[in-house]
């Protein structure tokens, strides 16, 4: 027997259509409000609990991995070779990066103050030239060297 207008459109008021009453359960019915829809994720979440669908997820009980990431700028690039396993030729920009976090170690094995001010000077105009550079990729931040306070530093370490 066909059902009434009416009854339909009260079904639909109601948020049920024509679909199941158990079905009617599982979904959010429409113009419930925000709160309402809220529990009902909740309760869906425990349910997913108790079944046991969130047991033995990847990563779980490990602390996550890169959460320093706000104080690097291209933090999304290191994670990037990293999990790609890239390797090879670095853009200038990050090899530039690289290069200034061991340069003092490498300064202090030279034994001129000659030599010294020609690597400064070298890895300085690496950096300029790199600035120009319209090829693309992660900017160039590395700072440049003061050679004067360079060689100053390199005496204090030396004279230690």
């Amino acid at each position: 027997m066909s059902e009434s207008s009416e009854n339909r459109a009260a079904r639909y008021r109601a948020g049920i259509d024509d679909a199941s009453e158990s079905e009617a359960a599982e979904t959010p019915k429409r113009g419930r409000r925000p709160e309402d829809q809220v529990l009902w994720v909740d309760h869906q979440i425990r349910q997913a609990m108790e079944r046991g669908d969130f047991d033995d997820l990847p990563g779980a009980g490990k602390p996550i991995p890169h959460i320093d990431t706000a104080s690097r700028p291209n933090w999304w690039l290191e994670q990037f070779v990293e999990r790609e396993q890239i390797t090879g030729v670095l853009p200038e920009a990050l090899q530039l990066r690289k290069d200034d976090a061991a340069l003092d170690a490498e300064l202090d094995t030279v034994a001129s103050e000659a030599e010294v001010r020609r690597r400064l000077e070298e890895f300085n105009a690496r950096i300029v030239a790199a600035r120009r550079q319209l090829l693309g990729g992660p900017p160039v931040i590395t700072a440049l060297r003061d050679v004067e306070d360079e060689v100053a530093a390199w005496r204090e370490r030396r004279r230690r």
